[in-house]
Order: C-alpha cells, then sequence, then structure tokens
C-alpha cells in the first residue's frame, strides 16, 4: 500500500525523533522531501543531511537534529498546513508571517521550495507545505 501523504511523514518522524532528542532520524527519499530538508537546513533548524542506503538497499534521507544545548530543541514545533485533501494556496503579497517572523513558512513555489521570507522578497506565492518554529 502506498503512502497518501510523504511530506506529513517526513515532519511527523522529525517532530518525534526531536521530542526524544534522537541525533538523526531516518525519512522517505522524494525530490520534495530532499528540497524540504534543504530549507530547513538554511534556515538553521537542522544540522544537515545525508542520503543513505537502507537494511533493504533502499535509498534513505537521513537528517541530522539540532540541539545547542542537551535539554533545548532548536525545533519547537512543526506543522503541515497543505495536506492532500485541502491545499492550501497564497499569492506573493499574501504569504503570511508565522509566529511575527520567529517562524518559517516553507512555501512550494514555481521557482522551487523556499521559506517566506524568500517569497515575499521574490514577490512569488505557491502552496504552503508547513510551518516550522
Amino acid at each position: 500500500m502506498g503512502m497518501t501523504d510523504p511530506i506529513a511523514d517526513m515532519l511527523t518522524r522529525v517532530r518525534n525523533a526531536n521530542r526524544i532528542h534522537f541525533k538523526s532520524v531516518d525519512v522517505l527519499l522524494s525530490r520534495i522531501n530532499l528540497n524540504v530538508a534543504k530549507v530547513l537546513k538554511r534556515a538553521g533548524y537542522i544540522n544537515g543531511y545525508d542520503i543513505k542506503k537502507n537494511d533493504r538497499g533502499h535509498d534513505v534521507l537521513r537528517i541530522y537534529l539540532k540541539y545547542p544545548d542537551g535539554k533545548r530543541t532548536v525545533i519547537t514545533e512543526i506543522k503541515r498546513v497543505s495536506k492532500p485533501g485541502r491545499r492550501v494556496y497564497v499569492k506573493g503579497a499574501e504569504v503570511p508571517k508565522v509566529l511575527n517572523g520567529y517562524g518559517i513558512a516553507i512555501l512550494s513555489t514555481s521557482r522551487g521550495v523556499m521559506t517566506d521570507k524568500e517569497a515575499r522578497e521574490m514577490n512569488v506565492g505557491g502552496e504552503i507545505i508547513c510551518n516550522v518554529w
């Protein structure tokens, strides 16, 4: 049986691993998941990512989570906005701020996957994938 929403699966795995302070988490490798990981790295929410082979020989995306000290986490919350049953699109001038700019919204635009700040600077809209703070 195929997965309905691989992006939500990735976000849930990152959220769960973050709560129990795992150093890394393996998620399904897809182009959109790789692009979301690139945006999270650029924004400073994760240490990095690699493409590895799992025990079955399939490629997986390994995300290295970031903890500034032993107890605090960089990612407080990560929420899926646009879902397969309800897509959420915004125009370039209407891109929302997350927590008055303390968090980021990750958008899928015609110019690639980017943060809300980058989308406002380029004046492009698109589908809001998730909010991170």
